[in-house]
């Protein structure tokens, strides 16, 4: 924790990299562990659910899962979410990137946010282009039409789709530009997401993940606890 701190004192640009292990401390379960999405039984495996293909093939049924695993009530940032705010609110956080889709960071009061696999908060109509919040989402079952008689799609990035451009070089120049990264809460097995990290070019490296990950070895700090309990130890300054 010493040496966490005097790389915060240190770092003037930092940026942040983030999975699916800073949410699950608001309650939101992950996907890849012995208790997560990939480990429960369904009709159908969760990756062939959240795929291009499934939505367009039986999207009826893709909603169903969807409702009910990926738009959670009464979530709220947890002390990661609210601690990287803080530091981007006193200068020392320059980006926070995400693989998560819930809007905690922005929830949290973060203002640059990169959210590489979408969010759940905005959808929209596949004909005209609409916008939808998730509340749309919720109530119209079995399926969400827009106005116009399109079919409204989560503005998520599914299995078989990209990613999105703009939010892609957005992340990558945010990781060129930092003296600093931190690493959190991500196994680091999902790409193109995880290639990102070989375009940091600053001085120091940060992870902090409960499990092993491919990356520890390049790592100048590697700390195997949460999130939230290591953050909260933090003086921002």
């Amino acid at each position: 924790m010493k040496t966490l701190q005097q790389i915060f004192d240190e770092s003037k640009r930092i940026v942040f990299f983030g999975g699916a292990g800073v949410s699950t401390e608001s309650g939101i379960p992950d996907f890849r562990s012995k208790d997560g999405l990939y480990n429960q039984t369904y009709d159908y495996p969760p990756e062939t659910i959240l795929s291009h293909t499934f939505f367009m093939n039986k999207t009826e049924e893709f909603y169903r899962f969807y409702r009910d695993k990926m738009l959670i009530d009464g979530i709220a940032p947890n002390i990661a979410h609210i601690k990287l705010a803080e530091a981007e609110e006193k200068g020392k956080l320059t980006g926070v990137i995400t693989q998560n889709i819930d809007g905690l960071h922005q929830k949290a009061g973060s203002k640059r946010v990169y959210e590489l696999h979408g969010s759940v908060h905005r959808n929209y109509c596949t004909r005209c282009g609409k916008f939808y919040g998730a509340e749309y989402i919720k109530s119209s079952i079995p399926l969400p039409v827009c106005e116009c008689g399109g079919i409204v799609k989560p503005d998520v990035v599914l299995y078989e789709e990209g990613l999105d451009d703009n939010t892609v070089n957005g992340a990558i120049n945010a990781i060129r530009s930092a003296d600093a990264m931190i690493i959190a809460g991500t196994s680091l097995n999902v790409y193109p997401a995880a290639g990102l990290l070989n375009y940091f070019q600053g001085k120091y490296i940060v992870l902090i993940n409960r499990d092993e990950t491919p990356f520890d070895s390049k790592a100048d700090l590697v700390i195997h606890d949460s999130i939230g309990k290591v953050l909260k130890e933090i003086v921002i300054r």
